[in-house]
C-alpha cells in the first residue's frame, strides 16, 4: 500500500545572488522539501541570513562560475539524490508543491519531472507568446540527469532512455522587477553567450544578424499569440529579438577581436 512506502526524499536546490526581497519566498515556497540548500555567489546584502533563518542550508561559493556549473554544484551538494531546482526568482506554488508532496508518498517515478512556468512580466501575468508554457525540467534523478547546455542558458539533460514526467502544475516566475533590469539581463546574457558560442567555433552569419531576429519576433507575435498580451506582448516580442541580434552581432565582433 502506498501509505507503507518511504516518502522520497527531495532536496530543494536554489542559486542566489542579492536577493533579500525574494529569497524569503523562494524558500518558503520549498517547504515541502526534507532540505533546502542555497548556493550563494557572494551577495553583500541579507540574501544568505534570511535564508539560514528560515532553515536553508547556505553554501558560498563566488566567484560566480557560470549558471550550469553553479545549478550543478547545488546538485552535487545536495544530500539527497532527488532534487528539484529553482532560481531565486522562482517559485513552487502551493498546488505545484502538493502534487509533489503527494508524489513523494507514492513514490517518485522515471528520471525526471517537467512543468511550466507562469511568467510575471512588468505587474501581470504573460499568458501567450515565448513566456508560456514556458516548460522546464526542473525536478529530477541526479544520478539519471544533470545541467548541461551553455550559459547563460543552461538546462536539465536526461539519460538517455530515461522517462520524462509531464506535471500540469507551475513554478512562479517574477523574472524582472522593472524593464531597466530586462535590459541589463540581455546586456549580461548576450555577453556572456556571444564567448560561449566563439569558444564553440560557432560564427555570426547575416541570417543570424537579419532574418533570425525578425523570425523569433513573429514567432513570439503571431505563431505563439503573443500580441493577446498587449503591449506586454509586444515588448516580450521586441526584446526577444533585440536579444538575438545583441548576441549575434556581439559574435561577430569576438571573431573580429
Amino acid at each position: 500500500m502506498a501509505a507503507d512506502r518511504p516518502v522520497t526524499a527531495v532536496s530543494g536546490c536554489v542559486i542566489s545572488y542579492q536577493e533579500e526581497d525574494r529569497i524569503e519566498d523562494c524558500v518558503r515556497s520549498l517547504s515541502f522539501c526534507q532540505e533546502v540548500l542555497v548556493v550563494d555567489s557572494g551577495s553583500t546584502d541579507r540574501t544568505c541570513e534570511l535564508a539560514v533563518a528560515l532553515g536553508a542550508r547556505v553554501i558560498l561559493n563566488a566567484p560566480f562560475p557560470g549558471h550550469r556549473q553553479q545549478k550543478q554544484l547545488a546538485v552535487e551538494c545536495a544530500k539527497n539524490d532527488w532534487v528539484l531546482c529553482l532560481d531565486a526568482d522562482e517559485r513552487a506554488t502551493p498546488e505545484l508543491g502538493a502534487h509533489i508532496a503527494e508524489l513523494q508518498s507514492e513514490g517518485l517515478r522515471g528520471a525526471a519531472y517537467e512543468m511550466p512556468r507562469r511568467n510575471h512580466y512588468l505587474g501581470s501575468v504573460v499568458r501567450r507568446g515565448l513566456f508560456w508554457p514556458d516548460r522546464k525540467i526542473r525536478m529530477f534523478d541526479r544520478r539519471r540527469a544533470r545541467w548541461g547546455g551553455t550559459n547563460p542558458h543552461d538546462r536539465v539533460e536526461v539519460d538517455p532512455g530515461g522517462e520524462l514526467v509531464r506535471l500540469a502544475e507551475p513554478i512562479e516566475h517574477l523574472s524582472y522587477r522593472d524593464f531597466a533590469q530586462h535590459r541589463r539581463v540581455i546586456d549580461s546574457f548576450t555577453a556572456i553567450a556571444a564567448v560561449a558560442l566563439r569558444a564553440e567555433g560557432r560564427r555570426a552569419t547575416w541570417f543570424d544578424l537579419v532574418l533570425r531576429p525578425l523570425a523569433v519576433i513573429f514567432k513570439s507575435l503571431v505563431l505563439k499569440r503573443g500580441f493577446v498580451d498587449g503591449w506586454r506582448g509586444f515588448t516580450i516580442a521586441i526584446m526577444a529579438g533585440y536579444y538575438d541580434l545583441l548576441k549575434y552581432w556581439r559574435l561577430r565582433r569576438e571573431w573580429r577581436r
